[in-house]
């Protein structure tokens, strides 16, 4: 699929025809909408889309695709459970990173970027260090790389600030706590990406409190957010005024809280995600965040109770 002809105007017709491809193509969705009794042909917009529990990635192999699986994304599985997301098209998934980057910073290979993560060697079967590291390789500086600790980043980030190239600190949220335990920084020309959340190493903060830890210890009020999933492939972020935005390949409903089968009138409630780049998957997914739309995007207000804690999904406003 080229999601670069996806745009406002055709988004509603191209989801729809990706909804009939994976009704007639995964098993595991067209087995899910039989047992809701729905009617392919009756689908005649997306919000009588149904959207499969995201819970499924947990038990089932959710594929709408024949083709050799390249790669399979893992989550974290904070709580025990991981979900596993098969990939038969890499290429799709990185023209997805490199559009959603490009839709609210600019061309990414402008950008030099420091990666505060465990290396790819180190998580190779993780959606986000992937991500990371593909944005490092598409840089057209080759001092972009991952930083193991704190002299690494002063050493690279004056080089940068000298240079006055500009530059993208994109981190795992507790990986920037940790290596602002012992030393502070002056990030002028930077942004601070953070996300992934605490993953079980750090006690949980709000979204707010990290940003004002992040902004005193980088010594810049550009903090910005990173909201993505192992079951997802395209990418939202956000400012500090903490409205994601979603890319033209992204739509986010909420549904009612006592009905996951409508959608609430006043648009808060638990998120459904469209994310058309999910083709080979599935594109229609009932998440356990909980969130507000609003004219500018979405708000992330939290997690379902008894949902698992995965991701910077958890982390409040």
């Amino acid at each position: 699929m080229n999601i670069d002809i996806i745009s406002s105007k055709n988004f509603e017709s191209f989801a729809l025809q990706i909804f009939n491809h994976q009704f007639e193509n995964n098993i595991v969705y067209q087995n899910y909408c039989k047992q809701l009794k729905i009617n392919s042909s009756k689908i005649k917009s997306i919000e009588k889309i149904p959207f499969l529990p995201i819970s499924f990635f947990k038990s089932h192999k959710v594929l709408s695709s024949q083709k050799k699986i390249k790669k399979t994304f893992i989550s974290s599985g904070t709580s025990g459970t991981k979900s596993y997301h098969h990939i038969t098209d890499l290429n799709l998934y990185e023209k997805s990173i490199q559009s959603c980057f490009n839709r609210f910073y600019g061309d990414s290979s402008s950008y030099a970027f420091l990666g505060i993560a465990p290396k790819p060697v180190e998580k190779p079967n993780s959606s986000l260090i992937y991500m990371i590291n593909y944005l490092i390789k598409n840089s057209i500086y080759s001092e972009s790389s991952f930083v193991n600790n704190a002299e690494d980043l002063k050493a690279k980030s004056y080089y940068f600030e000298k240079q006055n190239i500009k530059y993208i600190v994109y981190g795992l949220s507790y990986c920037l706590i940790d290596i602002l335990e012992n030393d502070n920084f002056s990030l002028k020309n930077s942004i601070v990406i953070e996300t992934g959340g605490m993953k079980g190493k750090k006690k949980e903060i709000s979204k707010k409190e990290l940003h004002s830890f992040l902004s005193k210890g980088f010594n810049t009020n550009k903090i910005h957010s990173e909201y993505g999933m192992t079951e997802l492939l395209s990418q939202s972020y956000c400012n500090s005024n903490f409205i994601f935005k979603t890319p033209k390949t992204k739509k986010i409903l909420v549904r009612d809280i006592n009905d996951p089968f409508k959608l609430s009138s006043f648009g808060r409630g638990p998120i459904n995600i469209i994310d058309l780049a999910n083709i080979n998957s599935c594109s229609f997914i009932a998440t356990d965040d909980y969130g507000i739309i609003n004219s500018d995007g979405f708000n992330l207000l939290g997690r379902l109770d008894e949902s698992d804690l995965r991701g910077c999904n958890q982390m409040l406003i």
